[in-house]
């Protein structure tokens, strides 16, 4: 029986002991593949299609690193694999674009300076995350779109009516979303303690499974650490997620000079299916001028 085998295969199939002109008779195929000669060896069946390897993308992973050096293997937690498979499953299915800001954080800065004292006397750090939270939840109040969610089979869109914002925490045991409910409705003091005591719990894992679901949107904060930008990776069923970097000190022009100010990166990536581009820059702008006076989250 004549079969077709790139020069490649043939060397495989040799150095493995494969016999190419007794497989092609055996599978009835014309046309062999590396994939072939490994379903042989495994013992595979002789008529099972030839595309089933090829078409599984875990084969890029299944390598002997062994061979090459010496390794160490860890088992991956049991939360770092339930993040994985959905983030994998998030970026295979969303045709997700990052749109990218900055908001002055001055007037921020100097309030939370004149407050560190009644900050203190309360126990409660007044950090940054916690007008970011308030913030975005007034904005998801304002811009509908962003807090809702596609049906399974992209048909219906699912508007919520309350405001739950999602607060991404770096553990151990890999990466936790603890949930702060009803965002819209609590003050700064209350949304600080509560981003606090969750995210402690969430490092001591003694977070619930009732307490990571349902978000309408999720905050990604790395400005504990650094960077200038990223694009995090929407978490489903959510439509968007912020992502927010180290505040740098960049020139302002104000019209007749040059103003040293702190800006914060602010990193949007959204579902385009249900969210344009315009959309997006909208929502961060109204954010910006949120976080750059924040007296307007009194109004």
């Amino acid at each position: 029986m004549r079969f077709i085998a790139s020069p490649s295969v043939r060397a495989y199939a040799g150095a493995k002991g494969v016999d190419l002109a007794a497989l092609a008779r055996a599978t009835g195929r014309e046309t062999l593949a590396r994939e072939d000669v490994d379903r042989h060896l495994a013992g595979g069946a002789a008529g099972a299609p030839a595309t089933t390897a090829a078409d599984d993308p875990r084969r890029y992973w299944a390598v002997d690193h062994a061979q090459y050096g010496p390794v160490s293997p860890e088992p991956m937690p049991r939360i770092a694999q339930l993040a994985a498979a959905n983030l994998a499953a998030a970026h295979a299915l969303i045709p997700q674009v990052t749109h990218h800001d900055r908001a002055d954080m001055r007037a921020i800065e100097a309030f939370r300076a004149v407050m560190k004292p009644e900050a203190a006397a309360r126990g409660i750090r007044l950090t940054a995350l916690a007008f970011h939270a308030k913030a975005l939840a007034r904005c998801l109040t304002e811009f509908p779109r962003f807090n809702a969610s596609l049906s399974a089979d992209g048909a219906t869109l699912i508007t919520k009516h309350y405001v739950h914002v999602g607060v991404a925490v770096d553990t151990p045991q890999g990466l936790i979303v603890p949930v702060l409910r009803n965002a819209d409705r609590k003050g700064l003091w209350q949304i600080a303690a509560e981003i606090a005591e969750l995210a402690a719990r969430a490092q001591g894992r003694k977070i619930r499974p009732e307490e990571m679901g349902g978000a309408s949107m999720t905050i990604s904060n790395l400005g504990g650490i650094g960077g200038i930008g990223f694009t995090p990776i929407v978490n489903p069923p959510e439509l968007a997620i912020l992502g927010l970097t180290r505040s740098e000190i960049l020139p302002v022009w104000d019209g007749g000079a040059w103003q040293p100010v702190p800006m914060v990166p602010l990193d949007l990536s959204y579902d385009h299916r249900v969210i344009n581009g315009a959309d997006a820059a909208r929502f961060l702008v109204r954010y910006a001028g949120l976080l750059a006076d924040p007296r307007r989250l009194l109004l």
